[in-house]
């Protein structure tokens, strides 16, 4: 395999840093040209210069002189703002670009790389929630290859390799089911953000893993996977996997299913993305068949996680809808990180926003980032009347 170099944006993550984890196991096949982080500073530092990165960017631009002064012995060429991520990742030096930043904030980047024809290892599922349709036909038009990197949606790729193109029938989406799977609705009401981020299985994010407690992470993954594999809603099922063994499955016309498996490790589903076609050795745990002493599933109860619902029902309506619905919830799980609402108060405000602004059946990109941008305020102003009367 012919050594890539690689932009990783997002660097400092959880998914950035565990994708400078796949590079430091494999120096020889891959370099890191370019990374990027939005405030944490001190990391991004420290990355840039063990990983020899030929430039960063730190978007604070309040930080710049920091990270420009720190970097200025190693010769690392120090940027500051979004324009220069855009401008940067469609560069000749860079083969594939790993999007690894948070919500609605990579969406920008991410078309910036796919009209240069760069291959995308895409762990930002939100660029295809929000604006799925407009990004699949930029890729197609300009030749960029989308990569998933989401553990489930890169298990259904994995799926498919040896399909021959043959038609899906059904994807089932596995979901480990959360801090809540066997809570009443009653207790979940009551959780406190301490809870909700104590996940049983995944190291991650606060916002992803606040999105794994409510479901609504798997209302975006049933999104992103209706856009990657050109699939209808009605065609993707959630399933509760509670062990978290199975990533995905992949059912075909003949009642034959494909399912991936492997530890809850996402530098797996990384390392894919990194090497594809190949198949490189990994550092990691493997499955012992032996001990695992059984596999469960169960059907997701949309009473006790009503996001799910609302995700089925975003994609349904299309449109505008989705971006609607994602950009609601990145202020509704922010507010719920900062106790101003309850875990119960996300969904409301996501479903007060999508009934509330301007649906457009067929949006442009800049529709997209309007959308985007009304769904926030919208959200911003029902946060902030809860708060004053407490009732979300």
């Amino acid at each position: 395999m012919q050594r890539r170099k690689l932009a990783i944006l997002g660097s400092t993550g959880s998914i950035g840093r565990q994708t400078l984890d796949v590079v430091s196991q494999h120096p020889d096949l891959f370099e890191v040209e370019l990374l990027t982080a939005n405030n944490s500073s001190d990391l991004l530092i420290e990355q840039a210069i063990r990983f020899n990165a030929n430039c960063v960017v730190i978007r604070n631009e309040e930080k710049y002189r920091e990270v420009a002064d720190a970097l200025q012995p190693h010769f690392i060429k120090v940027f500051t703002g979004m324009d220069s991520i855009c401008d940067l990742v469609a560069g000749d030096n860079i083969d594939i670009v790993v999007t690894a930043m948070v919500g609605f904030s990579g969406l920008e980047s991410t078309v910036a790389a796919i009209k240069a024809g760069k291959t995308i290892a895409l762990a930002n599922k939100e660029t295809l929630v929000a604006a799925g349709e407009i990004v699949m036909k930029l890729a197609s038009e300009y030749g960029a290859m989308i990569l998933p990197v989401d553990s489930e949606h890169s298990a259904i790729f994995q799926c498919l390799q040896g399909s021959h193109g043959a038609a899906i029938q059904k994807i089932h989406l596995t979901a480990s089911g959360g801090p809540f799977r066997e809570w009443a609705r009653e207790d979940i009401a009551k959780a406190t953000k301490d809870m909700a981020l104590k996940h049983p299985k995944w190291h991650m994010g606060n916002k992803i893993t606040i999105d794994s407690a409510t479901m609504m992470n798997k209302g975006l993954e049933i999104i992103e996977a209706r856009w990657l594999f050109g699939t209808s809603p009605e065609r993707i099922n959630v399933v509760i996997h509670p062990e978290s063994i199975i990533h995905s499955m992949v059912e075909f016309a003949d009642g034959a299913v494909i399912a991936q498996l492997g530890h809850p490790d996402m530098r797996e589903p990384i390392q894919y993305a990194l090497g594809y076609p190949s198949r490189l050795p990994l550092d990691n745990r493997k499955l012992d068949f032996a001990s695992l002493a059984s596999l469960s599933f169960y059907a997701p109860d949309t009473e006790r996680f009503p996001a799910l619902a609302t995700a089925y029902e975003a994609i349904s309506k299309g449109g505008n809808m989705p971006c609607i619905m994602n950009a609601a919830n990145e202020e509704a799980v922010a507010a719920y990180l900062q106790d101003r609402i309850g875990f119960y108060g996300i969904t409301d405000v996501v479903g007060e926003c999508m009934a509330g602004v301007d649906f457009v059946a067929k949006p442009g990109l800049d529709d997209i980032f309007q959308s985007n941008e009304e769904a926030r305020q919208r959200a911003r102003e029902i946060i902030g009347k809860a708060g004053k009367r407490k009732t979300i």
